[in-house]
């Protein structure tokens, strides 16, 4: 797992039997995926968005050579997934590191 902060605002919002949880989380120094957990606050979560804070370059091969003569360089973004309480933000760019970023989850409380 990266090395890096989550953060989770000391504020939620309630709505019915409902919560929305926001935070942020800092840029990982190591490859690999980051987990939110968020158990102390949620039951379960509905629905995720996460906002990586830039995009990151990731070199394609083009065509057949796979040689790095056709290689194009595209922008990629971070991707997050959830189960039960935990959010994972998984990196989208080839050397492996994920990207700071905020979040917001929508869940039962």
């Amino acid at each position: 797992m990266a090395n890096t902060t989550v953060t989770i605002d000391p504020r939620p919002t309630y709505f019915g039997d409902r919560i929305v949880v926001t935070g942020s989380y800092t840029s990982g120094d190591v490859a690999g995926a980051v987990t939110i957990a968020l158990a102390s606050s949620l039951t379960s979560i509905d629905a995720i968005v996460v906002n990586p804070s830039s995009t990151s370059a990731q070199p394609v091969e083009e065509g057949s050579a796979a040689d790095n003569s056709d290689v194009v360089v595209t922008q990629t973004f971070d991707f997050a997934t959830f189960s039960g309480t935990t959010i994972t933000v998984t990196p989208g760019q080839g050397d492996g590191t994920v990207v700071a970023g905020t979040f917001l989850a929508i869940g039962r409380r």
